[in-house]
């Protein structure tokens, strides 16, 4: 328990270009990981170690490596995750979070939230990361602490408590001042930062100092009864007790320290250190982890995250490499050995651990063991893929698994020999090894190859690396919209598959009703939910033995992927079997697949089968100049705009418009700024189309 109570899991998170990966450059080289600086400036990065990474300056894919620190003389392990800011990315930073304990979130002193600042606090809640803020950039020109400071409690609506502030902004940045300890603290640039002076605050900021100081222990005090009535009668609070409230606070997610510096200027980044061992939990002090029976799935479990407890881990990313797959997992509970041998119980297959690694960027260090907290690359899985449980084979456990986004985006791609053709169908299945938010599938009309993804960006790296990293030839189309099919009403068929064609027949009869559902219902109502449709039977009395009921879902199934109206994949709908008959001899489990196809389509087209698009957020940063344009374009693009503010001689403008209307927008908006504006965009949701384009839409899809 003891290297348990000094283990710290946590990941680096923010908005694109707030500074994560050089934050994390600074990380290295303090904790004595690395001995040279990387800058993501100068394609030197040690965390961007991809060569489109390091062309782009921009993060990929999320990259681990462990570091040693020490804090008040005693050295803790830190497993740091290294997160792309980029929103076609989005899956690597939901998968980094579904497994650390706790995370800093970035922010750019100038820009404080930013659209992705907000997607990635978003995720962090969705897994109850406990977070501390880092305010970067301090040096930058128009940087301002206390504006990022309340952009954080404003726009986040998140209780930020400032533990440090700056000492002077912009051009006149020194140093920070710790509001626990009351000191200040300046960092020799000649030395990296590596020779920290600690002073006296300065005199003309003092009085700002008390003021923040006495904020923090206030909200100190009111997460510990104890503190509270210290402070009431204006007794001296210990630093070490305002530490440990503010721990308190942070691991229950009440409050969120916030830090600042410049890692660029090398300011600050070895108290944000001391900050994530004070204020971030260890392993022990997240709630165990919650999973299912694997043989009974209604009974739930538990693991604690002890070394003695059963074996349980999650696979959160697979990385293909020459040697074979490298299976990145979180060990939970329990202790893996290497040779050792494992039990996914999400496909019921039995895996042998031949090697492990203790990850540092693409370099790898081989142990021969790891324990509950470890975050380690497994050698030798086959058949275990992202999401998935392995565990000890005599306490079977399965974790919940991630949700991973649909792909909002597509086009084809053709392989331009015959040798690239064979290559192409493993590159593909390779990939998606590596990335579920990418799918692709072959058109049996076109003849050609579908590719998908989360956005432009994200399939221009696919073809990078198809064409560049696997040497395929390869001609790809241009972008289209991944649209899908849902239903507007409610309605009841049935499907009956009958043949005779001499000896044993075909006899399938099953009868269904379709309705609308959400996720969420679904998850209410404890509906199967899978790929969007959920499923519920209603059959009382045996009109159709049970060893029949999951062929009719899986008709239902292959039917909603392949699309009722234009061969878009059918989403957010219900299905309730609800009677149906079988034959003793002719009944089998393909006739009954087949007539849950022919209800499953029958019941669509009778309940208004409608077209939806993906419709994007698009936050715009603008000069004031130039705001009618972009706001003119915009709603010729189909955009709505929803939010207009006004920051220092800027606009932000957030709309909501349709992906097909937003390709080719990165010139358009160059074109009509000068260069000037910037923007981000994100999936938001499906819609339906409006009429008007629908039919343009399906006829495209017919030719």
């Amino acid at each position: 328990m003891a290297q348990l109570d000094r283990t710290r899991n946590f990941g680096i998170c923010a908005h694109i270009d707030a500074g994560k990966t050089t934050v994390t450059e600074r990380v290295l080289y303090y904790t004595g990981k690395t001995y040279k600086m990387g800058e993501v400036h100068d394609g030197t990065a040690t965390m961007d170690f991809l060569q489109e990474e390091q062309e782009r300056g921009i993060t990929i894919q999320s990259a681990a490596t462990t570091c040693p620190w020490t804090r008040f003389d005693e050295d803790y392990t830190l497993n740091l995750i290294d997160t792309p800011g980029h929103v076609d990315f989005t899956i690597e930073v939901e998968r980094s979070l579904r497994v650390l304990d706790g995370a800093v979130a970035v922010f750019d002193g100038k820009e404080g939230v930013e659209a992705q600042s907000e997607t990635v606090w978003r995720q962090a809640d969705r897994y109850n990361v406990p977070r501390i803020c880092f305010i970067n950039k301090m040096d930058k020109l128009g940087a301002d602490f206390y504006y990022s400071f309340n952009s954080i409690k404003e726009r986040l609506g998140a209780n930020a408590v400032a533990v440090q502030i700056p000492i002077g902004q912009s051009s006149t940045f020194q140093g920070i001042i710790d509001l626990v300890g009351m000191r200040a603290y300046y960092f020799s640039a000649e030395e990296l930062g590596a020779k920290v002076e600690e002073r006296d605050i300065p005199a003309d900021m003092l009085e700002t100092a008390k003021k923040w100081r006495h904020d923090l222990v206030e909200k100190a005090a009111e997460l510990d009864d104890h503190l509270t009535d210290k402070f009431i009668m204006e007794k001296e609070i210990s630093q070490e007790e305002i530490r440990q409230a503010i721990r308190k606070g942070t691991v229950s997610q009440q409050i969120f320290p916030v830090f600042c510096g410049s890692a660029l200027k090398y300011i600050g980044v070895q108290r944000l250190l001391d900050g994530v061992i004070d204020y971030l939990p260890n392993p022990t002090e997240v709630p165990e982890i919650q999973g299912t029976d694997a043989r009974d799935k209604t009974k739930k479990l538990s693991r604690p995250h002890t070394s003695e407890a059963p074996f349980s881990a999650l696979v959160f990313k697979v990385v293909s490499d020459q040697h074979g797959d490298l299976t990145y997992t979180r060990i939970y509970s329990g202790t893996l050995l290497k040779g050792s041998r494992v039990l996914n119980p999400v496909n019921g297959k039995r895996e042998i651990v031949s090697r492990i690694f203790e990850m540092h960027a693409k370099e790898r260090i081989p142990l021969e063991e790891a324990e509950a907290g470890d975050i380690v690359a497994l050698v030798g899985l086959k058949n275990s893929f992202t999401g998935d449980t392995l565990c000890d084979p005599d306490e079977p456990i399965v974790l919940e698994r991630m949700e991973f986004p649909e792909p909002v985006i597509s086009m084809s791609i053709e392989p331009q020999s015959q040798a690239d053709k064979e290559k192409l169908g493993i590159a593909l299945q390779t990939i998606r090894r590596e990335d579920p938010s990418f799918r692709s599938h072959f058109d049996d009309e076109t003849g050609q190859t579908i590719i998908a993804g989360m956005g432009e960006l994200h399939l221009e790296i696919i073809r990078n690396k198809l064409v560049r990293d696997m040497k395929i030839g390869v001609n790809v189309g241009t972008p289209r919209v991944a649209y899908r099919e849902t239903i507007a009403g409610k309605a009841e068929a049935r499907g009956l598959h009958k043949k005779q064609t001499g000896g044993r027949g075909q006899f399938g009869d099953a009868t269904i009703t379709v309705e609308p559902c959400s996720l969420e219902q679904a998850k209410e109502n404890e509906w199967d939910w899978e790929d969007g449709v959920a499923f519920e039977n209603d059959i009382i009395g045996g009109a159709i033995p049970k060893e029949f009921i999951p062929s009719v879902i899986a008709g239902c199934r292959d039917s909603a992927k392949s699309g009722v109206l234009a061969g878009y994949p059918l989403i957010n709908v219900k299905v309730t079997l609800i009677d149906g008959s079988y034959h003793d001899v002719d009944s089998s489990q393909i006739a009954f697949e087949q007539a849950g196809i022919l209800a499953f389509r029958e019941a669509c087209r009778k309940a208004k089968l409608i077209l939806l698009e993906p419709v994007m957020k698009v936050t715009v940063t603008t000069p004031e100049d130039f705001l009618g344009p972009v706001n003119g374009d915009l709603n010729r693009r189909r955009g709505m705009i929803v939010e207009n503010e006004q920051r220092g001689n800027a606009r932000i403008i957030v709309a909501e418009a349709p992906l097909s209307e937003m390709f080719g927008y990165a010139t358009s908006l160059r074109g009509m700024t000068q260069g000037r504006a910037t923007y981000t965009m994100e999936p938001l949701a499906y819609r339906p189309v409006p009429e008007s384009i629908t039919k343009t839409v399906l006829e495209g899809a017919a030719a």
